[in-house]
């Protein structure tokens, strides 16, 4: 590929501009069933996306690759690199000689991770985000998976002080019916879901999107299933040398996106501090100094 690391999601979104109306059409097929659209012989690739064969070797060579079967492959290890489990994870940079220390060498990974994740985030998609999560005339859900739970739990705490009209919804999806019910037009919805996805946080996407709701993903860069039907993707990087990923850049995003809803609505938000702060010395909560 053109760059290390770089998915084909992203260079057709780097590469979109230069595109003929007809490699645009094969490029958004893609993207609508991404990566298995691509996953087949090129031949019957073009004839599911309603384009010529020779359309599809233009638009593979636009995007950086030699050719349909290196575009073929890149794909195979996207889909791979998403159903890994920590055993793979670990198998992957396991068998690398170290260099240095693995201190030194999770920073360097978590390094490029942060870049990767910032050069990659669209401002003004960013800044729309912010202003749906600041809106108080709809309710804000937060909700993650497994592991990602602790991610909606952090969230949750910080918009709970932010504004009003926040619910932590419980990773349990048996819970999750109860939530819906009350889902209406104009609240939003945040997801986090990393590898491996969970099929179950699709289906509250698919059901919000039938309410009507905007929902905002917070993945990983190869893109959960959920971006499919998200109205705000924004994908971090999250590969470290472990049996894990790493949520640095995921909670560096996070950080971010809870100082703009704050700054959104400063007077109301700091309005909201003051009496928070009143009810923690009345609770008596915290030792005073």
């Amino acid at each position: 590929m053109t760059q290390q690391n770089t998915t084909v999601r992203e260079l057709i979104r780097e590469q979109y501009g230069v595109l003929t109306t007809a490699e645009k059409k094969f490029a958004n097929h893609l993207l609508e069933n991404y990566p298995a659209a691509g996953i087949a012989s090129i031949t019957v690739v073009a004839q599911n996306a309603g384009v010529s064969t020779p359309t599809v070797a233009r638009t593979v060579g636009k995007l950086g690759f030699k050719g349909f079967p290196q575009f073929h492959q890149a794909l195979l290890s996207e889909l791979q690199a998403k159903v890994q489990g920590p055993t793979q994870r670990r198998a992957n940079w396991a068998t690398e000689a170290p260099e240095s220390h693995l201190l030194n060498r999770f920073s360097q990974a978590v390094t490029r991770n942060l870049s990767q994740t910032l050069s990659n985030i669209d401002h003004d998609k960013f800044d729309e985000a912010a202003k749906e999560m600041a809106d108080t005339s709809g309710r804000l859900y937060i909700v993650g998976g497994r592991i990602t739970r602790a991610l909606a739990e952090y969230a949750f705490t910080h918009f709970q002080a932010i504004r009003e009209r926040v619910t932590h919804m419980t990773s349990s999806s048996a819970t999750w019916p109860h939530y819906v019910l009350d889902m209406k037009k104009g609240d939003t919805l945040l997801m986090f879901d990393i590898r491996r996805y969970e099929t179950n946080l699709l289906r509250l996407a698919e059901l919000a999107k039938e309410r009507e709701l905007t929902v905002i993903l917070i993945t990983d860069q190869w893109a959960s299933p959920v971006a499919s039907v998200a109205d705000y993707v924004f994908q971090c990087w999250v590969e470290i040398p472990s049996a894990w990923d790493s949520n640095v850049s995921t909670m560096m995003l996070l950080e971010t996106l809870i100082g703009a809803v704050q700054e959104e609505n400063w007077p109301r938000t700091k309005d909201r501090f003051d009496r928070l702060d009143e009810v923690f010395e009345a609770a008596r909560l915290f030792r005073k100094p």
